[in-house]
């Protein structure tokens, strides 16, 4: 799958993220028992989210999906590289953080699972693109924005040199 020549990016800065982060701060309807940050991309808004929400327990999920295609994409299986031991998310109330719903899948996984454990997860991002996303009757929870744009984080960018992330899809 290719992005496209008319994709259109945006590059986001510090301020712009403080923003997404003071969007949702008010969307949550409860207190938190922990929060799963889902590897690389939740890493930095999950951390912002857990100082303003005072959360302490922080655990991280890493998932890869098999390189697949259209209708394919939702048969694929994902390779859980990292996740919580199940007695950690046992009724708790669990925040998934993500940087950007594009498809879903990562997300939907990483939701499913926690269920599976007796958890009850709620999903967030910072930026929901349902225009790519190959859930019809799924979303986040929470997010900041809806976009149809690639976005680039600040965290992506190297301060050092020429080393943005490239504009493939998530």
């Amino acid at each position: 799958m290719t992005t496209g020549p008319l994709r259109r990016r945006e590059i986001l800065t510090w301020s712009d993220v403080d923003r997404l982060i003071d969007v949702l701060i008010p969307q949550f309807r409860y207190e938190i028992d922990a929060m799963v940050l889902i590897t690389r991309g939740g890493i930095v808004p999950g951390g912002m989210l857990a100082e303003a929400l005072n959360v302490r327990n922080i655990l991280t999920a890493a998932v890869q999906f098999p390189e697949s295609s259209g209708a394919q994409q939702l048969f694929v299986w994902p390779n859980f590289l990292q996740f919580p031991d199940e007695h950690l998310l046992e009724n708790r109330r669990i925040l998934v953080v993500d940087d950007v719903w594009g498809s879903g899948r990562t997300s939907t996984a990483v939701k499913d699972r926690i269920l599976a454990a007796g958890g009850f997860p709620e999903l967030c991002v910072l930026h929901y693109n349902p225009y790519r996303s190959l859930f019809t009757k799924t979303e986040p929870d929470y997010y900041g924005a809806i976009t149809d744009a690639y976005i680039i984080y600040p965290w992506e960018i190297d301060r050092g040199g020429n080393r943005e992330r490239k504009f493939a899809p998530i």
